[in-house]
């Protein structure tokens, strides 16, 4: 795997770095329990000092989406932070799609459902104080 990091990005390179990795977690590229490259190696080839490695995948354990065991290495953590986007999107897909049935079945229109979605994305302190 392959990191691009960009100096005049204006971001810090653990940073981008970091969201690098998070991404290709988020994305499937990288899967629990797969082994990051070493410090020193990864340092060497996206040519940073291998602080700047450190400090992300330091970053990294402590949200819980790394593992580092010493003389190993890094691995995607076993139980990483949460589901992954992908995941998260297609259960709230799924949670929509029962609500929308459930609603049409109780006899409201497409156009009184889109509304009602509207009012409690726009309008969610409003409607809580008229409950």
């Amino acid at each position: 795997m392959l990191f691009k990091l960009n100096p005049q990005a204006g971001q810090p390179l653990y940073l981008q770095l970091m969201q690098q990795i998070r991404h290709a977690v988020e994305t499937g590229v990288l899967q629990r329990g797969d082994q990051l490259p070493g410090i020193r190696t990864l340092a060497e080839e996206i040519v940073v000092s291998h602080n700047t490695v450190a400090k992300a995948y330091s970053e990294l354990e402590h949200e819980g989406l790394l593992e580092i065991r010493h003389g190993s290495g890094a691995y995607i953590a076993a139980k990483s932070a949460g589901r992954s986007r992908p995941q998260k999107v297609r259960i709230a897909q799924d949670r929509v799609h029962a609500l929308v049935g459930a609603l049409q079945q109780d006899g409201f229109s497409a156009e009184e459902i889109r509304r009602l979605f509207e009012a409690e994305l726009f309008y969610p302190a409003q409607l809580e104080t008229a409950r």
